[in-house]
């Protein structure tokens, strides 16, 4: 089914849902089809990595280079779609007061937590769950070696995977364990959802005391000098589920400029030990969105040497390298042809939200114009004011009144960058200094 065929099955609530969603500066991730236009060049490349490189053991970091209302977060989402597509696992993390990227174990948590591929739900514990009910004919048959040589022998192959960790090996086992096992006499269910509960915590990275992690020789919980590892034992253990690899992303990551000092440089160490990992690692991929500034300010990457001396390079080059490091979106914004299918796309979807039809009140030729209007006022490369003006257009021209002079469009247009721009501030205050 084409996404032009799916579009046309949308219910009108799913409709509205996608255009309340646009008004607040995003796209719902399950809908990114419907707007993924141009980008091509850079996509094609990503791909070619996917398929040629991560898919055979490979791992790199990119940085995704827009300025606000350029479109990172729509084109990480578009990553995240094309991910999945091809069979790799996915954790699309957004940093925010409750995930700051100077806190690494925390980062960690909402990796595992985001996590999503194949299996039902999102996060590890659904991962690791659907594992288990894998194993259940194969553990608990009848017919065969007792259920303790059969666990013994998955143990075995676990522990001998590259990469993985011991610890995490005995977590998969004492989960696999505490599910399959048949209860002993005396013994109730109850006890074994506490132990249950444990392993879950542990593979989300919470704090567990060892006392209680002893029972199945787990002898480390998360921290940052580990986080390497869990994470190395976390993607062979995807691998050896049929995933090709682990695609993060992290999005936001340029708020960390409005910080203090002391919060600054420990976002920063924390993005050096990222690149660091990924490259140690194998089959990943990692994607950070960042703005200009984080390259060109004094309060960027080049504030702390530790991580401007591995990335001093991104951006240098006068001509684009689609296979750089850096995916610049802010030099190669949409083209207006390519602004007038989302915006007949935003017409249709619209339509259906209201039930009504704009009868070429919104169309072909008033789309062209919002483009030129904003080419004047050299915002062309503003997607997000785009979406906005578009929506507001159409809103106005669904209550009968729709704007048909260019300085109708220019007092709409400054109307909807003033909104733009206090998203843009809100988007940039300081969150986490504490």
């Amino acid at each position: 089914m084409t996404y032009r065929e799916e579009l046309e099955r949308l219910k009108p609530f799913e409709a509205r849902a996608i255009i309340e969603d646009l008004r607040k500066g995003s796209v719902p991730i399950e809908h990114v089809p419907f707007f993924t236009v141009g980008r091509q060049n850079w996509l094609k490349f990503i791909e070619e990595d996917l398929d040629n490189y991560i898919a055979e053991g490979g791992a790199k970091v990119r940085f995704i280079n827009g300025d606000y209302g350029d479109g990172k977060t729509h084109f990480m989402s578009i990553v995240r779609h094309l991910s999945l597509q091809k069979a790799f696992a996915v954790s699309f993390v957004v940093l925010t007061r409750e995930v700051p990227i100077h806190k690494f174990e925390v980062v960690y948590q909402s990796i595992v937590r985001q996590l999503c591929g194949t299996f039902e739900g999102t996060g590890i514990r659904q991962l690791v769950n659907g594992w288990t009910e894998s194993l259940k004919a194969d553990l608990t048959t009848k017919e065969g070696p007792p259920f303790e040589e059969r666990l013994a022998s998955l143990g075995e192959s676990l522990r001998a995977l590259p990469g993985m960790d011991l610890n995490f090996a005995n977590a998969l086992m004492g989960l696999a364990d505490n599910q399959l096992r048949p209860l002993e006499e005396g013994e109730a269910e109850g006890d074994r959802l506490e132990g249950r509960e444990v392993l879950y915590q542990w593979f989300e990275g919470a704090r567990v005391s060892k006392r209680e992690l002893k029972p199945f020789q787990i002898f480390e919980a998360l921290d940052k000098t580990n986080s390497k590892r869990f994470m190395g034992a976390l993607i062979a253990f995807l691998h050896h589920l049929g995933y090709r690899g682990l695609i993060l992303l992290m999005d936001e990551l340029e708020t960390v400029i409005a910080q203090s000092t002391s919060i600054r440089n420990a976002s920063y160490e924390n993005v050096r030990l990222l690149i660091d990992n990924a490259e140690q690692a194998a089959y990943l991929h990692i994607f950070m969105s960042i703005i200009p500034d984080v390259i060109l300010s004094e309060k960027g990457f080049k504030s702390y040497d530790a991580l401007w001396s591995r990335v001093r390079s991104i951006g240098e080059g006068k001509r684009l390298n689609y296979r750089s490091v850096l995916i610049d979106l802010h030099r190669t914004p949409l083209e207006t042809k390519e602004l007038l299918e989302l915006g007949l796309c935003l017409c249709r979807i619209h339509e259906l939200a209201y039930r009504w039809e704009t009868k070429g009140q919104v169309g072909e030729a008033l789309i062209k114009k919002v483009c030129a209007v904003q080419r004047r006022m050299g915002l062309l490369s503003e997607v997000r004011l785009f979406i906005k003006q578009v929506i507001r257009l159409l809103d106005m021209a669904e209550q009968g009144s729709p704007p048909d002079e260019d300085a109708d469009l220019s007092e709409q247009l400054v109307a909807s960058q003033r909104e733009t721009e206090q998203e843009k501030v809100e988007q940039l205050q300081p969150k986490w200094d504490a």
